[in-house]
């Protein structure tokens, strides 16, 4: 085998690409066009995602003030009582 560490194999066939960080932008456009794109996806998905997430929170909030009125004794059944 005699190769490095890393290099033992020779894998052939297998093309990769890469470009160097230096000649990246970090955030092309993300003034000019990334706050308005962001805007647009979330006014196109807002009416999907939103409704379930409301009647969740109402139904929620439904049952845990009905667990609590149903907890309460009543005090009507201990008006006798001495």
């Amino acid at each position: 085998m005699g190769g490095h560490f890393g290099n033992l194999e020779r894998m052939r066939h297998v093309i990769t690409y890469s470009l160097s960080p230096f000649e990246q932008r970090a955030f092309p456009n993300y003034f000019s066009k990334g706050i308005l794109n962001v805007w647009r996806r979330f006014s196109s998905q807002v009416l999907r995602v939103a409704p379930p997430f409301v009647i969740a929170y109402v139904v929620y909030s439904w049952g845990t003030q009905e667990f609590e009125r149903l907890k309460r004794k009543n005090p009507a059944d201990y008006e006798n009582d001495e």
